[in-house]
């Protein structure tokens, strides 16, 4: 998203608009949709054993790249390893 559109429509400069929507959103406009994508990506990685690819495909992404991509500089860590993390440990005999 530019925020230059809604910035017009808010009938705000775009560094106002900016400025506001991180105080209001907790994340700059530009980012914000992508946010809107991992959460529900994240919220499937840990409630199902769906691929990847489709996970990525049910929360707007289209394809696991940019899941891929996303998913590590929201969460520190890429789609597999976020869902193995949730794994409980095997018991160690």
């Amino acid at each position: 998203m530019t925020p230059a559109r809604p910035a017009d429509h808010a009938r705000m400069s775009v560094r106002t608009f900016a400025r506001r929507f991180a105080e209001e959103v907790g994340r700059p406009p530009g980012q914000w949709p992508a946010q809107c994508r991992v959460d529900p990506a994240r919220r499937l990685l840990e409630t199902t054993a769906l691929p990847v690819d489709q996970v990525a495909a049910q929360a707007g992404f289209g394809t696991s790249a940019p899941l891929r991509q996303h998913l590590p500089a929201t969460l520190g860590v890429s789609p597999t390893p976020y869902r193995q993390s949730l794994r409980p440990a095997a018991a160690t005999p």
